[in-house]
């Protein structure tokens, strides 16, 4: 809209009311050095979705996952499912936004496991310790990892344990290290690991075990007295701190 009127006595003159434009940011120039090293690093890939539409792959051999191609796909096919799936989720969220449902859940599937190995029912136990750690890995990727490989690595632990007592040790033993992969310092999935070689009976392997465990937590009473009774089974003497060989 514009219309007259007098700014000064006898002057006047015409200018408009509309709404206000923009103003234009201009953007610094690219720096070269920078420039060339991302063009240096640029590796142009051929891609190609699935059947469905809804991932993608590598064009040569349609796969998510391919080491022919050099390519992994499969956590950016997630996250675009998981925001596909929930069209109001405009953006992710930040990280030290927890899905506090889903931890109920993990820890109340967990926690009917627990009261199954209280009562020595393991094969009850075991499978509410597999779901509760099917619920653990399907938190979205924006999450912190922390979190779920707490989760993770304690539900673990507490089915390696439930293995062991069913005699399963090459169960408990897999569990065991996918603890210590995911949570290397925690002395648990080292003494799950113990625990399930001396169940093999490999008591050196065991006993080796327990040292890593102890490399992290010296002072873990866990730990001590298990090296010490896997010393007695194999008949060689305790070496305590500070005592001549």
């Amino acid at each position: 809209m514009s219309h007259t009127h007098t700014h000064a006595p006898g002057e006047s003159h015409s200018h408009s009311h509309g709404p206000p434009q923009p103003q234009q940011v201009a953007l610094p120039p690219p720096d070269p050095a920078l420039q060339a090293l991302i063009e240096a690093d640029f590796r142009p890939i051929s891609l190609a979705l699935s059947s469905d539409n809804s991932a993608l792959l590598c064009e040569p051999h349609k796969l998510e996952k391919c080491s022919s191609c050099n390519s992994d796909y499969i956590n950016l096919n997630r996250l675009a499912k998981i925001l596909a799936a929930n069209p109001n989720l405009k953006a992710p969220p930040p990280a030290n936004v927890i899905s506090k449902n889903l931890s109920q859940a993990v820890n109340n599937t967990k926690e009917e496991g627990n009261a199954f190995y209280k009562m020595h029912k393991h094969k009850e136990a075991i499978s509410r310790y597999t779901m509760a750690a099917s619920i653990a890995v399907q938190r979205p990727p924006w999450e912190s990892n922390q979190l779920m490989r707490e989760e993770l690595s304690t539900v673990l632990s507490n089915r390696s344990a439930s293995f062991c007592e069913s005699h399963d040790y090459i169960s408990a033993l897999a569990d065991a290290e996918t603890v210590i992969s995911i949570r290397r310092n925690w002395s648990k999935g080292h003494f799950r690991k113990s625990k399930a070689l001396v169940g093999l009976g490999s008591l050196g392997e065991a006993a080796e075990a327990l040292q890593v465990g102890l490399a992290f937590e010296p002072n873990n009473t866990e730990l001590g007295a298990f090296f010490t009774d896997i010393e007695k089974m194999k008949g060689t003497p305790v070496q305590k701190d500070g005592a001549d060989s």
